[in-house]
């Protein structure tokens, strides 16, 4: 396995895995599908912060950061997104691409990277307090998907030491 910056070919991989997330699961509470034209765009926008996982040259997962509120206040603080493909979850894809963000965001002067993640993940929940985030909120019914309220877990890792 190989974890390297996107380039706007991968989009359409990308777009492959997370329109199979948000068209299957609760992942996320978004029902809109994204295009690879947007994704490509997004890799062109967030350059180094939007990095790739691939096997045997072919991309099974995807990690990126961005902001986390507008204002200068928040410069320093990103959150970040990462997905697998259904079949490369627990083959270690997921913390490689965290490494290489953490990583990446880092050398950009990153202070704190934030997970919100839907409650109904708790795979993903398990995945970020095993790699050092911690729980720091917890939004009741803020998501609505599929007919049914879903929970916001906030979780946030500090990179450097304050």
């Amino acid at each position: 396995m190989k974890v390297r910056p996107a380039q706007p070919a991968d989009a359409p991989a990308i777009a492959e895995i997370t329109n199979q997330i948000i068209r299957e699961t609760l992942v996320t509470f978004t029902t809109d599908t994204r295009s690879a034209e947007s994704i490509a765009q997004d890799i062109h926008a967030r350059g180094p912060g939007f990095l790739v996982a691939e096997v045997d040259d072919h991309v099974v997962g995807f990690a990126t950061f961005g902001p986390f509120r507008s204002g200068p206040g928040y410069a320093h603080s990103c959150e970040h997104s990462i997905q697998l493909a259904r079949d490369a979850r627990g083959k270690g894809a997921g913390r490689a691409l965290m490494a290489a963000l953490e990583q990446a965001a880092r050398a950009k002067g990153i202070h704190v990277l934030v997970a919100g993640i839907s409650s109904a993940n708790s795979a993903a929940v398990a995945f970020h307090a095993a790699l050092g985030f911690e729980q720091v909120g917890h939004l009741p019914q803020v998501g609505y998907k599929w007919g049914q309220w879903l929970d916001l877990v906030l979780m946030q890792k500090i990179l450097s030491p304050g």
